[in-house]
Order: C-alpha cells, then sequence, then structure tokens
C-alpha cells in the first residue's frame, strides 16, 4: 500500500468506499457539513479527495436521524467522495462548560438548547455508522496542556478502555450501518509523554484497527516538543496502516509531518485564515526552504494593486481577480470575499500535498 518516493516520502493509495484516495492528503474541514462559504462543487473543482466533518455538530444539529433518513452524510451534503468523521469527544471536552467525564462516558449539556446528552464509545460509533462514514474514529479524551503525568496516565487507562468498547461495537454493528464497508481508526494519546505514548500506541495495535492516528498534539505544547516525540514514536507505527496527524497545521509543520511518515492531515487553518484575510502565497518550489509567505489582504499596500494574489495559482479568485478587488470585497463586507479567499487558502494546501507526492 505504501511505497517512498524519489524524496523518501511516503506515498499510496487509501481504500475507501467512496474512492481511492492518495497519500499523504488533507482534509478540508466540513464541520457541520459543509465547508464554510464554498460547496461540494466548489470543493469537487479543487480537487479535495476527502472532507472531514464533525459528529458532536451533527449529532446536535441536525441529529443522526435526520441524515441517516436522507441516506447518510454523504447524500444529505451532495457529496461522493470520502468523508472521516471525528468523534465528538473533542468538542465535548473543548466547547462543553457543563460536563462530567467517568468510565461510561461523557455527560454534557447541548449550548444550543440545553439538553443533556451522554456520549459513551458505543453511541459515538453507532452515530458514526449512521452518518455513513468511511473513515469512523474512536471516542477519546484529548488532555490539555500542560497536563500532569498522573492525570495523563489515568487519561489514557480511560481512553484505552474506551478504544476497546468501539472496536467491539463497530465490529458487532459495522455491516448494519449506512456504510457498511467503513474503516475504525484509534487515536494514540499520552500528553508530552513519550513513555505514555508508546504505551498507548502498543495497546492499539494490540486490539487492532484499520488506521492509526495521533491526538493530543497541536494544543499548545512546544513544536520542538512534538518532533521529538513523534520521531521516537513513528518507527513504532505499522507501515502497512495508514497514519493520521490529528489537527495539524501551518503549511510547515505538515511537511516536517510528511517526512516524519504521516499520511493524513485536517486543520481549520486555510478556512479561518481566509475568512479573517489571511492568504497563503507561493514563494518557492524547495519544501525545504521558505517556500510560502502570508498576506494580509486587507492592508493598504493593496489598495491599487492589480494583480493576482498569486500569478502561479490555478483558483478561481487568482484566475480572475486582483488584489485590488478582494481586497475591496472584504473592506466592504461582501460576502464573496470569504468565498474566493476559502478556494485561495485550500488550493494552496492541496497543491502543497500534491507537491509533496511528486
Amino acid at each position: 500500500m505504501f511505497k517512498k518516493n524519489k524524496n523518501n516520502i511516503r506515498i499510496g493509495e487509501l481504500e475507501t468506499p467512496h474512492g481511492i484516495i492518495k497519500t499523504p492528503f488533507f482534509m478540508p474541514i466540513a464541520t457541520k457539513g459543509a465547508v464554510k462559504t464554498i460547496s461540494t462543487r466548489d470543493l469537487e473543482s479543487l480537487g479535495a479527495q476527502i472532507l472531514l466533518s464533525n459528529t458532536y455538530h451533527l449529532m446536535l444539529r441536525p441529529g443522526e436521524e435526520l441524515i441517516k433518513q436522507a441516506g447518510g452524510l454523504h447524500k444529505f451534503m451532495n457529496w461522493n467522495k470520502p468523508i472521516l468523521t471525528d468523534s465528538g469527544g473533542y468538542q465535548v471536552f473543548s466547547l462543553c462548560k457543563m460536563r462530567e467525564l467517568d468510565s461510561e462516558g461523557v455527560a454534557f449539556q447541548s449550548p444550543i438548547d440545553g439538553a443533556k446528552h451522554l456520549l459513551t464509545p458505543e453511541r459515538a460509533i453507532q452515530i458514526q455508522l449512521d452518518l455513513g462514514s468511511d473513515i469512523v474514529m474512536v471516542l477519546d479524551e484529548c488532555t490539555p496542556y500542560p497536563c500532569e503525568k498522573d492525570y495523563a496516565e489515568k487519561s489514557l487507562e480511560l481512553t484505552t478502555d474506551w478504544a476497546k468498547r468501539c472496536k467491539k461495537y463497530f465490529d458487532e454493528n459495522n455491516d448494519k450501518g449506512t456504510n457498511p464497508r467503513a474503516k475504525l481508526f484509534g487515536i494514540v494519546q499520552g500528553s508530552v509523554y513519550p513513555d505514555l505514548r508508546k504505551k498507548s500506541l502498543e495497546q492499539l495495535l494490540e486490539i487492532g484497527f484499520d488506521g492509526y492516528a495521533v491526538g493530543g498534539f497541536s494544543v499548545g505544547e512546544p513544536r520542538e516538543k512534538t518532533y521529538e516525540i513523534l520521531k521516537d514514536l513513528m518507527p513504532l507505527m505499522p507501515d502497512d496502516k495508514p497514519r493520521y496527524f490529528m489537527g495539524a497545521g501551518q503549511p510547515e509543520e505538515i511537511v516536517q509531518y510528511v517526512k516524519l511518515g504521516f499520511d493524513m492531515f485536517d486543520c481549520v487553518l486555510p478556512t479561518r485564515n481566509a475568512r479573517h484575510g489571511t492568504l497563503y502565497v507561493w514563494a518557492g518550489d524547495d519544501l525545504d526552504k521558505d517556500f510560502y509567505k502570508k498576506i494580509i489582504i486587507t492592508n493598504e499596500q493593496y489598495r491599487e494593486d492589480f494583480e493576482p494574489i498569486d500569478s502561479n495559482c490555478t483558483c478561481e479568485a487568482c484566475q480572475n481577480y486582483s488584489k485590488a478587488y478582494l481586497r475591496h470585497l472584504f473592506m466592504a463586507e461582501e460576502p464573496l470575499a470569504h468565498r474566493l479567499a476559502t478556494l485561495h487558502n485550500l488550493r494552496f494546501y492541496l497543491d502543497l500535498m500534491a507537491k509533496l507526492r511528486k
């Protein structure tokens, strides 16, 4: 499945019920069943191979039952390519002020209507099966940073127990889901403690999953610490299974993680930055150097700049409009500004992955 290209980077193909994905790849974030400001037709034209949707948000609104009634998330949002869904756990921990965590699961109160919910490992899997995900993620606890080792160790015990329950429920119910050939990924936790990270991976390998994600990074820890831990962890990961770094990141981070051996990435940065007028522009082809820069399109210097954002970019914004026009749209608070900027930044990220695959 995986081999090394001329640049010593892992490349391969990940087969899913909704198509084959060439690795390494980046997943645009379709949090509530949509990538903010653009359509699934836009995403197809950009060449996006897979989207990531958010179990927590879709569970609360419109609800997994309605999406199941529609024939699954693919039909509901008119996207015929693969979808990965997270378990919803991270959002419960980060967004819900009123929550209680124990061995059974996470009890929380919806910030939308105040309704009480219990998210167990079994329910997290069932929701994703109802959504029809191609890649289902186990329920885990993402520890904060900084985190005392005692807490990280107890959290790891809980996460491993939940992973076992997720695997059991998935194996017993996957063939009854909307997408019966879905894959299940485990998530390595352990905060910034190398021994806990290795212990987590060993426990997940014993359970057995279709792929292995690394979570709990990009939460405020020094980037150098992350690299140091991953350099020791990556040789222990199986060569024949996909490796997913959750929540990365800046373009140079993705390059480094690809070189370490990761295959899959997601991050809100390209779309969020786009809506705030921060755009990525190529500065060179050598990915080992400063290969891009960021521009703030609302700056005064672009008021009379009638050149495209990036003359080497093939996105709709660069092919049809100038920096001056895009700046005008932002200053005038025209919604088109967000759409064009989002198309541009996603084009940049997807082009970066294509360059890495060469």
